[in-house]
């Protein structure tokens, strides 16, 4: 599946939308470097265009988005009646396009320079088909219909917003097609591993314990961790608690013993150790940072 990748926040912005009915022998401009996305949802009928060397069949229920970088064009005219959304947006923040889903690495908790406390929120990528079938055609229509009918009241503030609220929405379920399409046994697995790791971080949790709560065997949910996050188990749980951790030593002026107790590690020198081996400095030196004194 050919993917783009977009890294967020900032999420991409919705620009304008419309719909378009073609008939038999109508088809789509051809355009070069629009320096905006084209997501193009067709409800009847079937587009038939082209990007670059890629030709793709859009039938009902399907999406295409054409990137801002590359030239797309009809490859033939439309061979039946063939109804269609069309959405610009752009994206402010970095993107790619790739045929291959990265590791789901656990987000980091948002840090700071010796020098300033001026904190950055932890991105994350957002991966969407550049052309796949839509997971709830229905609704994908319905939200698309919605954000059109809003163009001509699109010049007040609050009709705006509620374009880039509902375009969050469509991304969304674009989203949900990516995910859709690489969920396997091993993914469920890794992911309710993940899962029982953060819920339960505080105890004292071991290889064998994790696999009898899964219904698995530990090898076999270490293997779909490594595959999904690049982690075992073990260091997914570490790198876990040394994030909650920083957020103790941030905001609280508990102990280091206490939060070595409250994130897990039991024993502030175990505690110490393991921070030191993940943040490069120790607890205490994290924590000066954040220090007014």
């Amino acid at each position: 599946m050919n993917l783009l990748e977009f890294t967020v926040p900032p999420l991409p912005y919705y620009i304008a939308s419309g719909r378009t009915v073609f008939q038999i022998g109508e088809k789509h401009v051809s355009r070069r470097n629009i320096r905006l996305f084209d997501l193009l949802v067709v409800t009847k009928g079937c587009l038939y265009m082209g990007e670059e060397v890629r030709h793709y069949e859009v039938t009902a229920g399907k999406a295409l988005i054409l990137r801002p970088d590359c030239y797309h064009y009809a490859t033939e005219g439309c061979r039946e009646p063939t109804d269609y959304f069309w959405l610009h947006f752009q994206a402010s923040s970095g993107w790619a396009a790739t045929d291959s889903v990265p590791l789901r690495l656990p987000p980091k908790t948002a840090d700071a320079s010796d020098e300033s406390l001026n904190f950055s929120a932890g991105t994350f990528p957002l991966l969407v088909p550049q052309c796949a079938t839509v997971v709830q055609p229905g609704k994908m229509e319905e939200l698309l219909g919605q954000i059109a009918a809003l163009g001509p009241e699109a010049h007040l503030p609050s009709s705006r917003f509620k374009e880039q609220t509902l375009f969050q929405d469509v991304l969304r379920l674009l989203s949900a097609s990516v995910e859709a399409a690489h969920s396997a046994p091993a993914t469920a697995c890794a992911e309710q591993a993940a899962a029982y790791l953060r819920s339960h971080y505080k105890e004292a949790i071991t290889a064998q314990a994790l696999g009898e709560t899964l219904n698995f065997h530990p090898v076999y949910v270490a293997r779909c961790m490594n595959r999904e996050y690049g982690q075992s188990p073990t260091e997914y749980l570490l790198r876990y608690r040394v994030e909650q951790s920083k957020l103790l030593l941030m905001q609280t002026d508990l102990p280091i013993a206490r939060i070595a107790e409250e994130t897990g590690f039991n024993q502030a020198a175990y505690f110490s150790s393991r921070f030191q081996r993940v943040e490069g400095i120790s607890p205490r030196q994290y924590r000066q940072r954040f220090s007014l004194g």
